[in-house]
């Protein structure tokens, strides 16, 4: 019999998900490894040689490490929940004229769900990922906190799990810095893996060009989408762009238009294949609204509630005041707050505790 229960780690074959798994083993729990087959790059039309978490050595390193420590380990082809749901709203939200965060839809709606399937029919009692975030039970609640590491916490794309999932999930290197993670890993007997770089692609995106997966994936869209009209804020028609897909709020680089001075995306306008252009200042917004909503720290919020608002991955938060209306969120910021992009996430924090989250919605266009 285990010490602590039994434990299914989702093993990747990095650094993070394998020291999870040789930590909890050491600890006593009863370890059984997973490694999920979300994608292959095959069917992604790209001639690029698969890296990251979907390939063929990352099984080989993950079943190696199971085996090499005595615990067993399987591998979950998801390649149809996965592509049904995370590809296709992925390729639905560019066409919306929105910027998905496909990371967030694949943890919270099939990773977790499909470990917990599985867990369940091996008698796990928890499941475990090499995540860097917190959780803990306080007031009959389950909440999420970042990682002790503000360079690598992950809470931001962990904002959509819900409190059943919570209560059987363990992260377990929340409570460590990057630098002894990979200490651990040499350590354990892995110095090759201690220096492993880190990929930070989507991992059905194999060469970082979603333009290039959007194209291979929507019949004809070049010809429907090319010859938009790239706007200014006035209205006055500058010229000819790609496709409102192609781009994104904020975006500078790549727009391939000389006005004489920087100009940004501000907002796109999938109705009429718009692409509306403006000054950095342009980019600046003092609300946003907020739906599908999950709550983490709290069941809901009171009108008022001041909150640091996190609008991206890396983003250092602003301080914002959260407002229930109609079933959605109305964020007010303090400061104007650049770039946000409709169909990324929106997460809230008290301190270190993710109050919760959800998707940004589009506000009302500047013109149509």
């Amino acid at each position: 019999m285990s010490k602590h229960g039994k434990v299914l780690v989702a093993m990747s074959g990095g650094i993070d998900s394998t020291v999870t798994s040789l930590m909890l083993h050491e600890q006593g729990y009863e370890v059984v490894g997973i490694t999920m087959k979300t994608w292959d790059y095959a069917s992604a039309g790209s001639s690029k040689k698969e890296t990251g978490c979907c390939n063929l050595d990352s099984f080989n390193d993950a079943r190696a490490a199971a085996v090499h420590h005595g615990f067993p380990h399987f591998v979950l082809d998801i390649r149809d929940e996965f592509g049904d749901f995370v590809i296709n709203n992925f390729v639905e939200e560019y066409m919306a004229g929105r910027t998905p965060n496909p990371c967030v839809l694949c943890n919270t709606h099939i990773k977790w769900r499909a470990l917990l399937k599985r867990a369940d029919a091996m008698d796990c009692a928890f499941i475990a990922t090499g995540h860097y975030g917190q959780i803990r039970e306080e007031n009959d609640r389950y909440i999420l906190s970042k990682g002790v590491d503000e360079t690598k916490d992950q809470s931001y794309v962990l904002w959509g799990l819900q409190q059943d999932v919570l209560k059987r999930t363990l992260l377990p290197l929340g409570k460590y810095r990057k630098t002894e993670i990979r200490q651990m890993a040499y350590d354990f007997g892995y110095p090759e893996l201690a220096k492993k770089a880190e990929s930070y692609e989507i991992c059905f995106v194999p060469d970082n060009d979603y333009r290039g997966f959007l194209k291979r994936k929507v019949n004809g869209l070049e010809e429907q989408v090319d010859g938009g009209n790239f706007v200014l804020q006035n209205g006055t028609i500058v010229g000819k762009h790609k496709g409102y897909p192609f781009y994104t709020i904020g975006q500078r680089k790549g727009l391939d238009i000389a006005l004489g001075k920087p100009v940004f995306v501000t907002e796109i306008i999938p109705e009429t294949n718009t692409v509306v252009l403006g000054d950095e200042a342009d980019l600046g917004k003092s609300e946003a609204l907020i739906a599908g909503m999950n709550w983490i720290k709290y069941e809901g919020i009171t009108d008022g509630m001041e909150a640091l608002t996190k609008i991206r991955y890396k983003s250092p938060g602003a301080v914002s005041n959260l407002y229930n209306e109609n079933g959605k969120i109305r964020v007010r910021f303090y400061e104007e707050v650049k770039s946000i992009a409709p169909g990324q996430s929106a997460v809230f924090y008290d301190g270190d505790d993710v109050i919760g989250g959800g998707i940004i919605q589009r506000q009302q266009p500047v013109m149509l």
